[in-house]
């Protein structure tokens, strides 16, 4: 019974031991690349439904190294993105826009754009957001087909 209880307490101790190994801090490179932008949100304020709303954000790299973005996600499939492919070197800008598709969603929205970098903050989540105001109950109806005459009111008179 004795071995019992010192085998689970060496266990137990060496499990201790191996997680506290693992809580080391990585070291930040001071030369990364990093970006500012210009702005982190937009508002589009209202816009009509069926608007494909677009906003470019800009920002400058701050680092000393070139800035490579690896991937931008948005939030919902209703926001397009589309970013700076090439290396952005060291004081230089690149861009990341967000467009809105608003067809059939009226309403208030808010969404994120994620983007993915080399940066010291290796994700940046970007907000466009706004009200779509509803289209006219016309413009969205679908097409009225006319009354057509029925077959006595067309014959000839005698």
């Amino acid at each position: 019974m004795k071995k019992l209880v010192l085998s689970i307490f060496a266990v137990a101790a060496m499990a201790t031991a191996s997680m506290a190994q693992t809580g080391a801090t990585a070291v930040e490179n001071p030369n990364a690349a990093d970006f500012k932008f210009d702005t982190e949100v937009h508002d589009f304020g209202s816009i009509k439904e069926g608007v494909q709303a677009e906003h470019t954000f800009k920002f400058t790299n701050t680092g000393k190294e070139p800035l490579v973005i690896t991937n931008v996600q948005a939030s919902c499939g209703c926001t397009t993105p589309t970013w700076s492919k090439e290396p952005i070197k060291p004081g230089a800008q690149g861009s990341v826009t967000a467009i809105y598709n608003s067809k059939g969603r009226p309403g208030n929205f808010n969404k994120a754009v994620t983007v993915t970098s080399n940066a010291k903050t290796a994700q940046k989540v970007l907000f466009i957001k706004g009200n779509v105001e509803a289209a006219a109950a016309a413009e969205s109806a679908m097409p009225v087909k006319q009354d057509v005459a029925t077959p006595s009111e067309n014959k000839p008179k005698n």
